[in-house]
């Protein structure tokens, strides 16, 4: 049927979204609910029964806009969630404990034990353990008596039960930071065994995009999601933007520039940087793997070092300036916070500016604008390496480069980086993880591809070609900034 639509549900951390999308990429229907978090150091919590009701409430928001008849051609429903977030279930898929969450750090002091529970495994995945993936807070759970007669679920898997009215699958996208093998596809049995953690309470996987069930009755009476409407496994957040912004053919690559720097790729096989700055999910499609990172640089420096500003005024002044020619790009390494988790992995790694040619804090950049175009520089320079780290390791880097986040919507920081990388940079007319979702639910009930199904959904909205004078310009930049990168050993 020519008028299909597709249900995509991105449950975040702050809120739960809803997109009702034709078969176009269109928006027929939106809703959103706001979720709440219990945060005390190391701990982070939801509660689950909150992403229930927040989606359901979402649902009947973004339903009660469609006509009636057309809520009869809702042909899928996928949904996607925070990668490393779980819960313990009943038998029935009811929650049975709180929502752990991705950066819930409370079984940290475990990596090295897990770590050495199966290294071979870990090293053959390019697996790094850190201190906040889900197989830490598994091993916290089990230990502390509260995994008995329960099983462990994803965020998403805890919605989809409540959709189906049953226990569920989960994918192995959401299942990548609570240990599963992606490559052998199995659980470390053994490894888990030594942990404590039962075999028995961990979900089985499946692909993203195979079928989980199908909506309830009972669904249908809170929401208005008509019963019977197919329901498939879906992805991790970050794999659904990939997906929404359509970089899906191998050589294509997709980086979000928001509070912090996230790059994903295409690749045909799993891409591992050794140090576990890169991890790969598998993706749906055969024979294709979703290599990438997240860095800790991006926009939280503008927040923190330019706060309360008029960020679009500024915006505006540095696209001038840079138009003109009439300002000096300093080199800045815009770190705010201690520590780089791609494309190196450094602890210890702290930001720097060079001043007058010697090197200082972040504190002493100058003007507001000076500021600015040292923070966006930087972090520039930092896709650029990642982009270069990953064709060092045999990545392919060559297709289409495409971007998201709050960064595309400066003009002038756009550009710089398109100058640096020398290459088109593709704004998507959306990247919304609930298109990604509705996406993978599209080439699931239609039985497509995924790269042939975002042709038709995931549309460009504009591209930044990049200049010579820039390019030139940013050049030099790059060297520099590498040069100090490599002389603190980050680097080679």
């Amino acid at each position: 049927m020519s008028d299909e639509l597709y249900v995509g549900i991105d449950l975040g951390t702050q809120s739960v979204k809803v997109g009702v999308f034709d078969r176009s990429g269109s928006v027929e229907a939106s809703g959103s609910r706001p979720l709440t978090s219990l945060r005390d150091g190391p701990r982070h919590e939801q509660d689950p029964r909150e992403w229930i009701s927040a989606t359901s409430d979402a649902l009947a928001e973004a339903i009660g806009t469609v006509a009636p008849e057309r809520r009869e051609s809702i042909a899928g429903v996928a949904v996607c969630g925070t990668s490393g977030t779980l819960a313990l279930v009943d038998v029935r898929g009811r929650p049975a404990s709180t929502g752990i969450m991705y950066d819930d750090v409370r079984g940290g002091a475990l990596v090295d034990e897990i770590t050495a529970a199966d290294p071979d495994r870990w090293q053959r995945l390019g697996y790094r353990i850190q201190p906040s993936w889900a197989i830490t807070t598994m091993v916290h759970l089990a230990r502390s008596g509260m995994a008995v007669g329960v099983r462990f679920a994803h965020q998403p898997d805890v919605v989809v039960a409540a959709m189906t009215g049953g226990p569920v699958a989960t994918d192995w996208s959401s299942a990548l930071k609570s240990g599963y093998d992606l490559i052998d596809l199995e659980w470390p049995t053994a490894a888990l065994a030594t942990l404590g953690v039962d075999a028995g309470g961990m979900p089985p996987v499946v692909a993203p995009g195979s079928v989980l069930g199908h909506t309830s009755p009972e669904w249908e009476a809170t929401t208005g999601l008509p019963a019977g409407v197919t329901v498939v496994a879906g992805m991790t957040d970050g794999c659904a933007s990939q997906l929404g912004a359509g970089a899906l053919r191998e050589g294509d690559w997709h980086s979000v520039v928001g509070t912090t720097l996230v790059l994903k790729g295409v690749t045909g096989g799993p891409v591992q940087g050794g140090d576990g700055a890169v991890y790969s999910h598998r993706s749906p499609e055969p024979g294709r793997w979703l290599p990438g990172g997240a860095s800790s640089v991006g926009a939280d420096a503008i927040t923190v070092l330019l706060p309360d500003r008029d960020l679009a005024g500024l915006a505006e002044r540095a696209g001038a300036a840079w138009q003109a020619g009439d300002v000096t790009v300093p080199v800045v390494y815009p770190l705010v916070r201690s520590g780089e988790r791609f494309p190196f992995v450094r602890p210890d790694a702290t930001g720097f500016a060079v001043v007058d040619g010697a090197e200082s804090g972040l504190d002493r950049l100058g003007d507001d604008v000076t500021t600015y175009f040292g923070i966006i520089a930087g972090v520039a320079c930092v896709e650029k390496l990642c982009l270069d780290s990953m064709a060092a390791l045999g990545a392919p880097v060559d297709g289409r480069l495409s971007s998201s986040g709050g960064g595309t919507r400066s003009a002038v920081w756009t550009q710089l980086r398109a100058d640096l990388l020398g290459r088109p940079v593709v704004i998507p007319r959306s990247s919304e993880p609930s298109l990604g979702m509705a996406l993978l639910a599209a080439a699931a009930t239609q039985e497509r591809s995924l790269p042939d199904v975002a042709d038709e959904m995931s549309g460009v909205g504009h591209v930044v070609d990049p200049s010579d004078s820039g390019g030139e310009r940013m050049a030099g930049l790059y060297i520099e900034l590498s040069d100090r990168w490599r002389a603190r050993g980050w680097i080679r």
